[in-house]
């Protein structure tokens, strides 16, 4: 995990890339941190596909540090 708080918008969504980036984590990890209940992810309507919010992020960082 990376030692810097990511700088990014509380109401922003982001991918399973872009937040296994921001975390400094492998995506197989931030899929275990899904299955573990660490962080929770939203689903979009409109392709069904994971997203995290900012807010999420930045509370998984924090908890880790």
């Amino acid at each position: 995990m990376t030692s810097i708080l990511p700088d990014i918008p509380d109401a922003g969504r982001y991918s399973l890339n872009q937040t296994s980036e921001h975390l400094g984590i492998s995506r197989k990890t931030l899929y275990n941190y899904i299955n573990d209940g660490i962080i929770k992810c939203g689903i979009r309507k409109a392709n069904g596909r994971k997203f995290f919010t900012g807010a999420e992020i930045k509370r998984v960082w924090k908890a880790q540090y």
